[in-house]
């Protein structure tokens, strides 16, 4: 059989189209191929794997690598196919998964790690803007290309934001009219929504399901400096004032939030069975960084005692009227309201409350490492939006060294 060579410009440019590819061999069983349909038609790259003994062939796409010059195509075609031969000969898949695949098991590896309630808001997310897609959620994992990646961004930067039924049903008439009005997507909001998908393309790339992750890396790169440091602080009279303010079963949320640095969410799933009273410690079960224990001073342990008095160990420590648990929907309203009572800025809002309370740690003096904990977030996170901060309490320190 005649071979043809694919690896210069000029040796596919003479190839005539036909179905089946042109392969260069690479190595025993492994081959790398190039297939043009039509004289108009762009080149696809493929992959071939044959299984010693059994002569099972896998095939494998890798794409046209049209973002690069024609003279760099085989290099980063063969670089690639040499990826996929060594995945391969490790045991790994050589079936072909999609972008569907890739939030399915994303999802199902948070359910096992992190909890039903936060698979549940990813797999909404997922469905909202990434599955609902039926022609990007069914391609596969290994033609993905940058421009797919950033069309798909670009549609979800421009796709608005409004407000579940389910919220706007506990609202006032007003309230609905505003929360029906579609917004504009932050780049705040934006950086939150790619994260989950880009965590799932990610564990793909880990798992081997792709041997490149080119085409979203940098795509999905969050937007620099969309979460700026919090700049509304309440001070602890300010918060005083703000709970005195509230009225009905949101009082005891939001002091639950002034002497915790908890997410307001996390607060909100706290049950009975979480808190040791006898031990002063609270297992917070559902958080962004996954289940962790701490212990609380005093007050907070003496507030949390009084509220769960007289309840089963599965209800909401922080509770409605009605038993059922806060959740983002429901606080809203009452924490206006509380804020309009106790006349402060109309921007304040339930992470304000987590804002000011991990201001005041940093204050403090303590470690960061101890503040992240506490807070279930990363040292990282906690200097990029509290590391000023620490400019005030070193001054002292470096006074202290004068001779």
């Amino acid at each position: 059989m005649a071979t043809h060579s694919i690896s210069t410009v000029s040796a596919r440019a003479a190839l005539k189209p036909r179905h089946e590819p042109y392969w260069h061999k690479l190595a025993q069983g492994c081959h790398l191929g190039y297939r043009k349909l039509t004289n108009q038609s762009v080149g696809v790259w493929w992959a071939r794997y044959i299984e010693p003994g059994t002569n099972k062939k896998s095939h494998h796409s890798l794409g046209s690598f049209a973002h690069l010059a024609n003279n760099q195509k085989f290099d980063a075609a063969k670089r690639d196919a040499e990826a996929w031969f060594a995945h391969i000969g490790k045991g790994g898949i050589s079936a072909a998964k999609t972008v569907r695949n890739a939030c399915e098991n994303y999802v199902s590896h948070i359910k096992t790690t992190k909890g039903d309630s936060t698979a549940k808001d990813i797999q909404k997310r997922f469905d909202g803007y990434v599955l609902n897609i039926e022609r990007f959620a069914e391609t596969e994992l290994s033609k993905l290309t940058p421009a797919i990646i950033g069309d798909w961004r670009k549609r979800l930067t421009e796709l608005p934001v409004t407000q579940g039924r389910r919220g706007r049903s506990r609202q006032s008439k007003s309230e609905q009219n505003d929360s029906n009005t579609p917004k504009k997507r932050t780049a705040s909001t934006l950086n939150r929504d790619m994260t989950p998908f880009r965590a799932a393309l990610n564990l793909a790339f880990k798992d081997g399901w792709v041997t490149s992750d080119f085409a979203w890396k940098g795509k999905l790169a969050p937007v620099k400096s969309a979460d700026q440091r919090r700049n509304l602080y309440l001070d602890k009279t300010q918060r005083a004032e703000l709970i005195a303010a509230a009225a009905g079963n949101i009082k005891a949320f939001l002091h639950g939030l002034a002497v915790l640095p908890l997410r307001p969410g996390a607060l909100a799933s706290l049950h009975v069975k979480d808190f040791d009273a006898r031990l002063s410690q609270l297992t917070i079960r559902i958080d962004k960084t996954g289940q962790r224990k701490i212990k609380i001073p005093p007050q907070a342990a003496a507030l949390l005692s009084g509220l769960c008095e007289g309840k089963i160990a599965n209800a909401s420590i922080f509770s409605r009227a009605d038993g059922a648990a806060w959740d983002k929907d429901s606080w809203k309203g009452p924490i206006k309201e509380a804020v309009r009572a106790a006349a402060l800025q109309a921007e304040v809002t339930a992470y304000t409350l987590r804002h000011s309370v991990i201001t005041d740690l940093v204050h403090s003096g303590l470690d960061l490492l101890t503040v992240a904990q506490l807070s279930g977030t990363s040292v990282r996170m906690i200097e990029a939006h509290y590391g000023h901060l620490r400019s005030e309490i070193a001054m002292p320190a470096l006074e202290a060294l004068a001779l």
